[in-house]
């Protein structure tokens, strides 16, 4: 007769369609936990599980790889209850443990000049609205939603400022840097003769897409290669890796937090808090260098 843990898993590929790699990791999580309770995985309470997760704690495991653990033994525990194998499930109010939040990568102030330098030539009009792309999305912090929906008349070019629908709709107005408008301005010529004639309502048209501009995807890709010219990493490359860079610099400027909130279209500020941890470490490093007492020489 099959053991429960193998009808579990037998479960999770016939019904779930789970990968063979994802049955093979529940199958090495659970006989963990298995001979970990020494006893019937059918009489296991709660006090067992929390005990499990405590022991994994105690091994300096991480806490992506602890909530793993007990993802398998909560997903486990569920199919048992369900299975009418056991009366109550052990599991259903077992907390994970806290994973903290990674902080939000971003590029140097020196990375983005070499960023913008690298499609300088733009020799065609790919890369004239690459090179616009990529100066207004730093410029406002946009979302990459954001910046491929943008409507040809977005911007205000007498007020400096762009307007943006963001999530649920909602119009923010960010001001623009004169470099990032006339980038723009100068794009527009060359949108004219890509278009020969035709009527676009996007800002940045693509005749290749079904939306009718440039896709998320195209713009993603075309930011690992310019990358690779600019001579950084495609793997630190990402629009919303732009999108932290923006905020971080502003920040970095003695910009107010309430100021970058608006920008980014933040709801909640804790949202734009976690960017000031970036700011504190950075300061920590530059107290390290440069304090007097840090000098060997004293």
């Amino acid at each position: 007769m099959a053991s429960n843990v193998e009808l579990f898993l037998d479960m999770m590929a016939a019904e779930k369609g789970a990968a063979i790699n994802t049955i093979e990791a529940y199958r090495r999580d659970l006989v963990q936990f298995c001979d970990f309770i020494r006893k019937d995985e059918q009489t296991a309470e709660s006090t067992d599980i929390n005990n499990f997760v405590a022991d994994l704690g105690s091994r300096s495991l991480s806490p992506k790889t602890i909530a793993r653990k007990l993802s398998a033994v909560r997903e486990f525990y569920k199919f048992l209850y369900i299975e009418k194998k056991i009366q109550e499930n052990p599991a259903a109010n077992i907390l994970s443990p806290r994973q903290e939040k990674p902080l939000p990568k971003f590029l140097t102030q020196a990375e983005i000049k070499s960023l913008v330098e690298a499609v300088v030539e733009k020799k065609d009009f790919s890369e004239h609205r690459l090179s616009a792309m990529l100066k207004l999305m730093y410029a406002c912090g946009l979302r990459v939603s954001e910046l491929v929906n943008l409507p040809e008349n977005c911007i205000n070019y007498d007020m400096k400022q762009i307007i943006v629908f963001g999530k649920g709709s909602k119009e923010r107005k960010i001001p623009v840097a004169e470099s990032a408008l006339r980038e723009v301005a100068e794009y527009a010529t060359y949108r004219d003769i890509y278009l020969n004639g035709q009527k676009s309502p996007w800002l940045f048209p693509s005749k290749n897409a079904k939306s009718g501009h440039i896709t998320r995807d195209a713009f993603f890709k075309n930011l690992k290669k310019l990358a690779v010219k600019a001579g950084i990493s495609p793997a630190r490359i990402s629009p919303h890796v732009l999108r932290h860079s923006f905020a971080t610099h502003l920040l970095n400027h003695h910009v107010d937090l309430r100021s970058v909130q608006k920008m980014l279209g933040h709801e909640d500020i804790t949202t734009t808090e976690i960017y000031t941890h970036i700011v504190s470490e950075k300061l920590r490093e530059e107290v390290r260098k440069n304090h007097p007492l840090a000098q060997k020489n004293n």
